[in-house]
């Protein structure tokens, strides 16, 4: 038999699977948590110790590893235009796995390079300009970053008829610098493979490294990819096995992703296109839902949605406030499961909602679910969760009629209860067969 070890690297817990290549099914799993105070190494030696017990021939076996740990990918976006290349940034840099915590558009003044540096991104994603349009935008950012002393990796992606001069110029102002293919070749085109490819090898080469998650270099050798990003490969493998559209909402401690893979509509490419393009292939982030962390945001957000009463939220206010105070909390009794579960039935809603409306990817007409066949369900309070709680939770967002958004109108709900999205990302450049098989078996028609 053939193995391989998959782990996730999660800022609280780590996951492991191991998966049998042969037929693409797991047969063994464990999670310990994450310990980012001493050594991460530490944490993650163990779930894969404890997965692999009792199964011969595993030791040998190669690893593939994701980590979101110590807050994963922070990316930073600059545009020519907000509504356009610095959008079009925004939605690759989704697509990538990284947490966009700053968009900047226009020519960078001292005022935009200050709000830049406060943001603290991991990685810059450059952009500006359709191939053979506007190049004096992009051109002064990059040269603005070069005297500047930038220091922080660049990923420049932008109209090609000045790139390879202005990697020259960040190159020899000692920014360090990788060229990808424009985000944006033409208006209402977005092409995501060639920066999402260049921000996942910058995360690898630059990234995990410099977030001391770990002594030494074995941890750096050993991540693969950013965890969304892995992920979002599993959904899409899923999504072609399948050959329909799927959605996947994964509720965690502190955001709640939703992923999407719809199938392309030849009316984006009319006169009712996308000015910043269409991604069909799309991850949005809601870092104001999450179970922990993120408990009192679901209850505002849940109010301002009016999916609560007035009596209800004030209840509820307070478990979401005990939540936030002690990220480590556990339920200890029926009482707190059923807290848990109407915070993550809130937190799915509300971010399908916002995921469908196209707010949080700057669609101006949404995506639209109503196609989608199979709705599947992640995170921690969903995979530990009794089966009527977790299909509560998923039966909640498909019965929601009043977000303004169209429902699916035939989707299977599935919970993600053995981890496998992001160990079929993993393995799908690898091995693709076990990939599909592993992602058909536990999520699929298998």
């Amino acid at each position: 038999m053939r193995y391989a070890v998959c782990a996730d690297v999660g800022s609280t817990y780590t996951k492991v699977a191991v998966v049998d290549l042969d037929v693409g099914a797991l047969v063994g799993a464990s999670s310990a948590p994450t310990t980012v105070g001493t050594d991460v190494l530490h944490g993650l030696d163990a779930a894969v110790g404890a997965a692999r017990a009792g199964l011969p021939g595993v030791r040998d076996a190669p690893w593939y590893v994701c980590s979101s740990a110590g807050g994963g990918l922070r990316l930073a976006v600059i545009g020519y235009e907000r509504l356009v290349t610095a959008q079009a940034g925004r939605r690759v840099g989704l697509s990538a796995g990284a947490n966009v915590v700053h968009v900047a558009a226009g020519r960078l003044g001292a005022a935009d390079l200050a709000g830049l540096r406060a943001a603290r991104p991991d990685v810059v994603l450059l952009v500006g300009g359709t191939d053979g349009g506007d190049a004096e935008t992009l051109t002064h950012n990059a040269t603005r970053l070069a005297r500047a002393r930038w220091r922080v990796p660049v990923v420049l992606a932008g109209n090609v008829d000045v790139r390879e001069e202005l990697h020259a110029v960040l190159a020899a102002a000692g920014v360090p610098v990788t060229v990808a293919d424009n985000v944006l070749p033409r208006i209402g085109v977005l092409a995501p493979a060639g920066a999402r490819a260049a921000i996942r090898e910058v995360f690898l080469r630059h990234v995990i490294g410099g977030k001391r998650l770990s002594r030494g270099s074995r941890f750096a050798r050993l991540v693969r990819a950013a965890t969304p990003d892995a992920v979002l490969t599993g959904v899409e493998v899923l999504a072609d096995a399948l050959g329909g559209d799927l959605v996947v909402v994964d509720v965690g401690g502190a955001t709640t992703d939703v992923y999407s893979v719809l199938t392309p509509d030849e009316r984006a490419t009319g006169p009712g296109r996308e000015v910043a393009g269409s991604l069909w292939r799309a991850r949005t982030v809601e870092g104001d839902l999450g179970m922990r962390w993120s408990a009192p945001g679901v209850v505002r957000a849940a109010a301002e949605e009016r999916l609560l009463t007035d009596a209800e939220r004030d209840a509820l206010a307070a478990g979401a406030a005990a939540r936030a105070a002690d990220p480590g909390f556990l339920p200890a009794g029926e009482a707190d499961r059923a807290v848990d579960a109407r915070i993550a039935a809130l937190a799915a809603t509300v971010a399908l909602r916002r995921h469908a409306r196209g707010a949080a990817t700057g669609e101006r007409a949404g995506r639209d679910l109503r196609d989608v066949r199979l709705l599947v369900g992640s995170g921690g309070v969903l995979r530990h969760a009794a089966p009527v709680d977790a299909a509560g939770v998923l039966g909640a967002v498909l019965t929601d009629h009043a977000g303004g958004w169209a429902l699916p109108r035939a989707a299977r709900p599935v919970v993600d209860v053995d981890y496998v999205l992001a160990a079929g990302g993993l393995l799908a450049a690898e091995h693709p067969v076990a990939a599909v098989a592993l992602l058909r078996r536990h999520l699929g028609t298998d």
